[in-house]
């Protein structure tokens, strides 16, 4: 029988864990779409990247939720995933919810204003602007939140992956740093409202 001490540790435990799978099943449950997609896109040649986010076009509206899961072949969503996985990893450390409301504000504002906003004539495919999106979200959420903790993060973040904000201009044909920019302002918006809407929300008596 065990002690009236051990259980409690013992059922930390398990909701421990039990958090963890779940949210592993989240962060890999959204690989396995991409890649399920891709090879579906390879089985059909190249079907699937029509559904990409074409500005102005009102075919390519669509494209806003369905984009970050489309790339242009393997070695574009290897690139993707591993980048994925850590910084998408350590946003969830927050909690899901906080994962799901950064991820769907980054996919429709970033979205939107790729749509918006972005050179005419193209067609934007890949998980990238999702993926700056966090980096913007992750540099930014502990001085929105004014957490110690967080802050710490951000500087790490910064130290590993601040090479990547070179992905914010102009560069390599083909690569769409207008995506990457989009992504990475939704994710600092992302953080503000999600971290300082309720402190500035008037108080009524």
């Amino acid at each position: 029988m065990n002690s009236p001490s051990a259980m409690p540790s013992d059922q930390r435990r398990s909701q421990l864990m039990t958090a963890v799978k779940d949210n592993l099943v989240l962060l890999l449950g959204a690989v396995a779409i991409a890649w399920g997609l891709e090879v579906l896109d390879f089985i059909f040649r190249g079907y699937f990247d029509r559904f990409g986010i074409q500005p102005r076009r009102v075919s390519g509206l669509p494209g806003v939720l369905t984009s970050p899961f489309l790339h242009l072949g393997f070695g574009h969503l290897i690139s993707n995933t591993v980048p994925f996985l850590i910084l998408g990893g350590m946003v969830l450390m927050g909690g899901r919810r906080v994962f799901v409301a950064a991820t769907v504000f980054i996919m429709i504002v970033g979205g939107l204003a790729l749509w918006t906003l972005g050179p005419s004539a193209t067609n934007h495919v890949g998980a990238s602007g999702l993926i700056f999106g966090y980096l913007g979200f992750l540099l930014v959420r502990g001085i929105f939140q004014k957490s110690v903790i967080w802050i710490i993060v951000s500087i790490g973040i910064l130290l590993l992956y601040g090479g990547m904000l070179n992905g914010l201009f102009p560069g390599q044909p083909g690569i769409s740093w207008q995506g990457h920019l989009f992504g990475f302002i939704a994710g600092i918006l992302a953080a503000w409202a999600m971290f300082t809407r309720r402190e500035n929300r008037p108080k009524l008596h």
